[in-house]
């Protein structure tokens, strides 16, 4: 299970030749794929020969093998880790009982909708993203933005294979229908919020993979708990390639603000227009846009108080973030849990069923774990003994979702009025200006080894590679 066939034309360790009607529908369904990878994929980048990481095994001990390849020509595949003995179901009113290895015919709606809306992400974020290789900061920066868009190729496979695998006509259809929505679109866009918002440039991007991808590990690690086995199995090799696409975001959020630290004590500056008169993204922007990416991110998590999210745990559809880890009866029907909300004006905390306030315990879980990455920003501020400090906005600031939809919030948690939000909010997110500055920072650099000027370059490259490896061929 762990070795992946190469010789098929759909790479899998699921063994697709031994189903001929499944693998004819896939094969059926690839030219699909590339023809949106053409039109939807990397910019200009079709040509190019990308040092890229491929998968070869789900044994996390060598999973991957690096050269280069033209995107185009990329192995997507369907893998799945190896299946776990006698696996049991740890949560909801199935407890203990065996792992599901098809899906119950009382639970087929929900499970085809939670595959639909985690698949949906996947080419949504690529879309997003299609543009941003004409202004990259660096060889290196741009080997990992196409890592990144070919991982998440791979994962709209993952999320296709189950759906043709085990939905039917309906999966089918839902797989075609992946491919025809648009991030952003007006008539057909992706399904969540945040996949339509625009990623304009390499800012944005370093936080959307911060946060948003952040996101995704809750969320997939939550679907690894599930009872239908080959949901839990799929997202869990996922996860493996998530890791990178976080890094991306931390790590490149860590080098603008070193690079911006290195300009303020060359210059002896701190004000933020002569910090962008030397051609640097000043501090209180880095705010804002931290402040726009981790409150569009939170309302992915949903309603604070949700029926799906109670159903979805109590059939052991969806658990909770590391739910064996946890130390109760992973039942909960007892259980309460503390949600916010506004009464006159005011936050008020109350006791809410656990099991209608999922979403908002894999919310809070996101939130302290966002809190460590921001933690290791400021340290880069310190060590340039920089007084500014980034901060998370609080969870009820500039939310489209849930109880705090239409309440005005300041980011360091004051409820305001109307024209008090009109009036402060040009300060707590990115305006026009802001993005018109970042965008004329933005320029595509192309020999190795060379970086904008906006940017530090990395400790190290990648797979040990010096940081002036030609990580991109353009042919």
């Amino acid at each position: 299970m762990n070795a992946i066939d190469y010789t098929e034309k759909i790479p899998n360790n699921v063994d697709l030749a031994g189903d001929r009607a499944l693998q004819r529908a896939l094969e059926q369904w690839q030219p699909n794929f590339l023809r949106w990878w053409g039109d939807m994929g990397p910019e200009g980048a079709q040509a190019f020969d990308v040092y890229l990481r491929t998968a070869v095994s789900v044994d996390p001990s060598g999973w991957a093998h690096f050269d280069y390849v033209k995107m185009p020509d990329y192995r997507w595949g369907i893998f799945l880790t190896a299946p776990e003995a006698d696996r049991r179901i740890n949560f909801g009113e199935h407890k203990g009982e065996p792992a599901w290895q098809d899906v119950p015919g009382e639970h087929r709606a929900n499970l085809r909708r939670i595959i639909v809306t985690q698949g949906d992400t996947e080419p949504a974020s690529v879309e997003q993203q299609r543009h941003l290789g004409l202004t990259a900061p660096s060889l290196y920066d741009l080997r990992n933005l196409f890592q990144v868009n070919v991982e998440e190729g791979r994962h709209l496979w993952a999320m296709v294979y189950l759906l043709h695998r085990y939905f039917g006509r309906d999966g089918r259809e839902e797989a075609e229908a992946l491919l025809e929505r648009r991030s952003g679109d007006t008539d057909n866009p992706r399904i969540l919020g945040a996949f339509n918002e625009r990623t304009p440039d390499w800012l944005a991007l370093f936080m959307f993979t911060y946060f948003t991808d952040r996101d995704g590990k809750f969320q997939l690690n939550a679907l690894a708990e599930s009872g239908f086995d080959p949901l839990a199995r799929t997202t869990k090799f996922m996860l493996t390639e998530e890791a990178h696409h976080m890094f991306v975001g931390e790590s490149g959020v860590s080098r603008v603000l070193q690079r911006t630290c290195e300009v303020m004590r060359q210059h002896g500056i701190d004000d933020p227009q002569a910090v962008r008169a030397h051609g640097v993204i000043d501090l209180p922007t880095v705010q804002r846009y931290l402040n726009f990416h981790y409150s569009v991110t939170i309302d992915l998590f949903g309603a604070d108080q949700s029926s799906n999210a109670a159903i979805f745990y109590g059939a052991g559809l969806k658990g909770r973030f590391e739910e064996t880890k946890r130390d109760d009866d992973h039942l909960l029907k007892d259980r309460t849990y503390p949600i916010l909300e506004v009464a006159e004006g005011a936050f008020v905390e109350r006791a809410a069923p656990m099991q209608n306030a999922l979403n908002e315990v894999l919310r809070d879980d996101f939130i302290r774990d966002s809190q460590g990455g921001v933690t290791r920003w400021n340290k880069v501020l310190e060590k340039h003994g920089v007084a500014f400090r980034l901060t998370v906005p609080h969870k009820a600031f500039n939310r489209k979702i849930g109880t705090f939809a239409g309440v005005n919030v300041t980011p360091d948690g004051h409820i305001v009025d109307a024209a008090q939000w009109g009036a402060g909010s040009a300060a707590w997110l990115p305006s026009a200006a802001d993005r018109a500055f970042v965008a004329s920072l933005m320029g595509r650099v192309v020999e190795p080894g060379q970086f904008a000027h906006w940017i530090a370059p990395p400790a190290m490259g990648v797979n040990r590679q010096p940081v002036d490896f030609e990580y991109v061929r353009f042919g």
